[in-house]
């Protein structure tokens, strides 16, 4: 390459909205439930963070309010599993964050995912509990 050529430009590509169906979201509850009652993920293990993937991706394709937090935080827990000198206290502190936010979600839901979502949230607290021993 010519070292007067321009630079390529990274031209954001434009993303489609993510349908998610009932089923789907039913199945990505069941999936990070079952995770998260085998015990704490291990770090080398990529399940916990594809299942961060898959949770920002449905979140973003959501309308439903009040997800924004959520997300949020999702990204942040992301980007502390990634990084090499990620305290033990500020994982905890973010999955507790995240099983709050978890539960409040649960408290303003109507239809069936109610009591699975506030599962999620104990789970998530507990999690942040046990690192934070």
């Amino acid at each position: 390459m010519d070292s007067t050529a321009s630079t390529p430009q990274n031209v954001p590509v434009p993303t489609v909205a993510l349908t998610v169906t009932d089923q789907q979201n039913s199945a990505l509850l069941t999936d990070t439930l079952s995770l998260l009652s085998a015990g704490t993920p291990d770090k080398n293990n990529p399940l916990g963070l594809t299942e961060i993937d898959r949770w920002t991706e449905v979140l973003r394709a959501s309308s439903r309010p009040g997800l924004a937090k959520i997300t949020q935080e999702l990204a942040l827990l992301r980007e502390q599993l990634n990084a090499a000198d990620t305290q033990t206290h500020d994982l905890a502190e973010t999955l507790a964050s995240l099983g709050n936010e978890t539960a409040k979600v649960a408290e303003e839901t109507a239809d069936n995912y109610s009591a699975p979502l506030a599962q999620l949230s104990k789970l998530l607290i507990k999690l942040g509990s046990t690192l934070s021993r």
